[in-house]
């Protein structure tokens, strides 16, 4: 067994996951450019890519072969949904809006949760224009397409296909529908009832103004439909480097032909992905002493049930980035020596840290991708949307019971 690598080693990666919860908070103008993250990763980086290059080589091919399949898929998924145009004004009922969310959610495991909340959120808005009372809308769009959604497949979220390139069998997440069935139904009828009353305290006039303003929901780029299908096939059947060949053609195809007026409707831009690209060079690169020092030592840390691996999981991923929270808790779990049912250790301990990574990244702006994104997107709306602190008054109030829940259910 190679001995662990000290325990100072982990401090860029400490630093990796600090500077992206902090940085858009403390300094939001520094942090919008794209060059001064890439300045972050590669400066926290180099140490890392150093030590293992004297020490063991072998894990940096290892870890650039996940990082480039890892932002293939994410890339594949980004540039495709970005070719799906779906316009419309329905009246904004509280059950054509439940019936948004509840296409979302699904939507979420198949796109994945970034396809899915670029997908819906601008239809969502266009629909509900005319109603007055709209925040606690685009709220739970983030509780259930942004996040819970994801849940049932590795497409669904970017920890969930990590998991599957570690090992983990593409239809193990199937396994997950208790839980997942659980929280949508639950946040659906919360939401139907909230905006029913909510529908009931608009003015006469907004309720008019709806009703007559209605457009039938239209979709164009239908296309690119059938290339996520081909992506999701791919990424089933297929192993590196077919894999990700397979991908990166179906993002060409999507690119040649979708007419550029669908992607500009769409506001779409490659930002988003070379955001996520530049922050993840470093989070892969300063996580591998973390990896290996759980998997040496993490049996020392107490954690041991299910539960508390849902809960660990799950508060970290609500402030920290939910991919590298989740390869941090696979390696605690590998570390346990228990029962080895999947990519060595018990399926219920798998689940916990799958669904806490997933779920509890609704609990915050900044608990993954999408949310902020949504935000923005319904700020520019003209929604108000609720502060940073605001929003957490909803998760608290909403969320955590219902994870408590979960956690007696299942954990």
């Amino acid at each position: 067994m190679p001995a662990a690598p000290p325990l100072y080693s982990v401090v860029p990666f400490i630093a990796m996951l600090l500077a992206i919860a902090l940085g858009p908070l403390a300094l939001p103008r520094w942090w919008e450019a794209h060059r001064h993250k890439l300045t972050v990763s590669v400066a926290l980086g180099l140490p890392v890519l150093g030590f293992y290059l004297v020490r063991q080589p072998s894990v940096l091919a290892a870890t650039a072969e996940d990082y480039v399949s890892f932002i293939v898929l994410l890339a594949g998924l980004y540039v495709i949904s970005g070719g799906i145009l779906l316009r419309g004004d329905l009246e904004a009922t509280p059950v054509t809006n439940t019936a948004f969310l509840a296409l979302g959610a699904a939507l979420a495991s198949c796109i994945g949760t970034t396809g899915a909340s670029l997908l819906l959120i601008r239809p969502l808005l266009q629909t509900n224009r005319e109603r007055q009372r709209v925040t606690h809308t685009v709220i739970f769009f983030i509780f259930l397409v942004s996040n819970i959604g994801g849940l049932l497949t590795p497409l669904g979220d970017p920890p969930l296909f990590l998991g599957y390139l570690l090992g983990v069998p593409f239809s193990w997440t199937f396994r997950l529908w208790p839980p997942w069935t659980m929280m949508v139904g639950t946040l659906l009828v919360v939401y139907f009832c909230w905006d029913s009353v909510q529908h009931a305290r608009e003015t006469t006039g907004a309720l008019r103004r709806d009703r007559q303003q209605i457009e039938p929901l239209h979709v164009r780029g239908i296309s690119n439909v059938v290339l996520l299908a081909g992506v999701a096939a791919a990424v089933a059947l297929l192993r590196a480097p077919g894999r990700e060949v397979v991908i990166v053609a179906l993002g060409a195809i999507s690119l040649w032909r979708t007419p550029h007026a669908i992607r500009r409707a769409n506001g779409f831009t490659a930002s988003p992905m070379v955001e996520v690209a530049v922050l993840f060079f470093g989070i892969f690169l300063t996580m591998i002493p973390a990896l290996e020092l759980l998997r040496l030592r993490g049996h020392e840390l107490g954690v041991r049930e299910p539960w508390q691996f849902f809960w660990a999981s799950g508060l970290l991923s609500s402030f920290l980035d939910n991919a590298p929270t989740y390869l941090a808790f696979v390696a605690l779990g590998q570390g346990l020596g228990s029962t080895n049912e999947v990519i060595g250790m018990p399926h219920r301990i798998l689940a916990a840290i799958s669904v806490g990574s997933v779920v509890m990244g609704a609990n915050s702006y900044i608990g993954n991708a999408p949310n902020f994104m949504v935000k923005a997107i319904a700020e520019g709306a003209g929604i108000r949307m609720p502060s940073f602190a605001g929003y957490m008054v909803y998760s608290a109030g909403i969320l955590i019971p219902l994870f408590v829940v979960l956690t007696y259910l299942f954990f």
